[in-house]
């Protein structure tokens, strides 16, 4: 039986994306994400396919921990594998421009 190898950075990706629907999933955790990242409905697959913005997601999350904590619940994580997975997808921490 063969035996599937371990990517840390595409499970990072999955976690990210499952996070991306966790947000999308209600309409004002969307709207602030939304606003935040300063992106449209409309360009969210397609942003989707960029690690940085996939960091920006978890980076979302991390930043708030009643956030960060239902998101675990719902997705059956430990909390701590959403930092695995931010750090796993390297880059810089995305952070909201406050004037």
């Amino acid at each position: 039986m063969a035996r599937q190898s371990y990517d840390p950075r595409e499970t990072a990706e999955i976690v990210a994306i499952q996070a991306l629907s966790f947000i999308a999933g209600d309409a004002e955790r969307l709207g602030l994400f939304l606003a935040e990242t300063g992106i449209g409905p409309e360009t969210l697959r397609s942003s989707a396919k960029d690690p940085g913005f996939l960091g920006g997601v978890l980076d979302f999350l991390l930043r708030d921990e009643k956030l960060l904590t239902a998101f675990a619940e719902s997705s059956h994580l430990e909390p701590r594998i959403v930092s695995n997975a931010r750090a796993a997808l390297g880059g810089p921490s995305w952070e909201r421009d406050v004037p």
